[in-house]
């Protein structure tokens, strides 16, 4: 199809994940909250998954009732933690002419994407409204001025792998000038509510990076409500974004993180695998980049069952 014109019958995208995680917890034990698990959503289909946690320690499983995010909550015991979970995700995106896509205003809004137009623990957009006013004030307000925005944030941060810590802000992001996935959606998503369009923030994998970037590692990306439904936005540039894979959804980095742990526990590197499967028979064709904006999530969706 040509990559300026919507498809009506949008093609299948099917990822194959493998996340493994590594931890070595202190005498004293380790509680953990896991945001790995894919999530449920009706855009979002799991077809099949496993979790296989090498301490034999009673686990709960929470599906947050509206974003379909799931979070896995256990108590470790001293010695190796082992996590590896697998699943084969179909995803079936929405797309739309770009140029179709107005911004909403704050009356207009669902009650449930009121909340992302606040600030937040990383993105202080209280702070960035008088720039964000001067910078993207006078564009036409829709999917343009979003665009804008993104192609802005690409323009002014550079991306550098070690360069930032779980205490960096979007302000921070804006003085460095430097960053990693997590500080370019964070700044994306305070200049987004500075101009009152609702942000949030998601997670999943890096699906797509070059590989001189590093191995493959978790990813975040941004969501923007225009229309009647969040669109996708990676302000890195680093993926695909139809390869982009749902996790975790929240205002930002704080809600969503891929572990959180309480106790004294040494961490290694996360080992992770995320490939495409093409089967033309079934609809399924490789990620790959279009102009069409893509939607996975709308305003007022409710997930599937877990």
């Amino acid at each position: 199809m040509p990559d300026n014109e919507p498809d009506e019958h949008p093609p299948m995208i099917r990822i194959e994940l493998h996340v493994e995680l590594s931890y070595e917890v202190d005498a004293q034990g380790a509680d953990f909250v896991f945001n790995i698990h894919a999530a449920h959503t009706s855009s979002q289909t799991i077809a099949s998954e496993s979790l296989v946690v090498s301490q034999l320690v009673p686990s709960q499983i929470h599906t947050d009732p509206v974003t379909g995010s799931r979070y896995l909550r256990l108590r470790a015991l001293p010695g190796e933690l082992k996590l590896s979970y697998m699943a084969t995700v179909d995803i079936a995106h929405h797309c739309a002419d770009p140029a179709q896509l107005p911004e909403v205003p704050v009356h207009r809004l669902p009650p449930e994407v009121m909340g992302y137009l606040y600030p937040s623990r990383y993105c202080q957009s209280d702070r960035l409204v008088k720039m964000a006013i001067n910078e993207f004030g006078t564009l036409w307000q829709g999917h343009g001025r979003v665009q804008a925005i993104q192609d802005w944030v690409r323009k002014h941060v550079t991306f550098t792998s070690n360069t930032s810590n779980s205490n960096t802000s979007a302000v921070d992001t804006m003085i460095e000038q430097v960053g990693i996935c997590r500080d370019f959606a964070h700044v994306m998503i305070a200049l987004c509510r500075a101009l009152s369009i609702p942000a949030r923030f998601v997670t999943g994998t890096d699906y797509g990076a070059d590989p001189v970037l590093g191995p493959p590692d978790f990813h975040a990306y941004v969501e923007v409500f225009l229309g009647d439904r969040w669109y996708l936005f990676d302000p890195s540039g680093t993926t695909i974004p139809m390869g982009l894979v749902r996790f975790g959804t929240g205002r930002d980095a704080a809600d969503v993180a891929f572990a959180t742990i309480f106790g004294s526990v040494v961490t290694h590197a996360p080992v992770i695998h995320a490939w495409a499967v093409e089967d033309a028979s079934r609809g399924m064709v490789m990620p790959f980049h279009c102009r069409d904006a893509l939607s996975t999530h709308s305003g007022a969706e409710q997930p599937l069952a877990s």
